[in-house]
């Protein structure tokens, strides 16, 4: 398995997660509930996530066209639990589309990620870890905001191993 296919596989697998999450709140408003000590709600951890996603992986790898509105992802709080389904739906969709098409090959691997990451340039196979792992970070929040604000302790199977693919 190439390492494209083992970070697309990973990324369907926590944003599946992430859309399991939010279906799990109780209801919209609760996605948008501050929780103490928290800096962000659950909501805008899910905005921040596809936004990234979208940006670096769609746009970056895969020529969607995405444009990224990284301010919005923090100050907007108006979003449904549908309306962040469907998010997480097309940054799926942009993470399919991007790495089945993407040369998996060491040359392309090693080559400098398309753009310059704050201030950094680094290598493909880098960055695609990296972000891998900035994703479930993020999913680890989603899941602990949403247990904080319903009480709940009941999970949604994030990070599952039964969804990685066997020897």
């Amino acid at each position: 398995m190439t390492l494209v296919t083992m970070v697309r596989t990973t990324l369907l697998r926590d944003l599946g997660a992430m859309r399991r999450t939010v279906e799990a709140y109780p209801d919209d408003a609760s996605l948008w509930k501050p929780l103490g000590g928290a800096p962000n709600a659950g909501g805008t951890l899910v905005q921040h996530c596809c936004g990234n996603v979208q940006a670096y992986i769609g746009a970056a790898l895969g020529n969607t066209g995405y444009v990224r509105d990284r301010d919005a992802e923090f100050s907007q709080r108006e979003a449904t639990r549908a309306q962040l389904v469907k998010k997480l739906g097309a940054t799926m969709v942009a993470v399919e589309r991007a790495l089945d098409t993407y040369p998996a090959d060491d040359a392309s691997m090693s080559a400098a990620f398309p753009q310059k990451v704050g201030g950094h340039s680094l290598k493909v196979e880098t960055f695609l870890v990296h972000l891998t792992a900035h994703l479930a970070y993020h999913l680890g929040q989603l899941d602990y905001h949403r247990r904080g604000v319903t009480g709940s302790s009941e999970g949604v199977k994030a990070m599952s191993i039964d969804e990685l693919p066997e020897l």
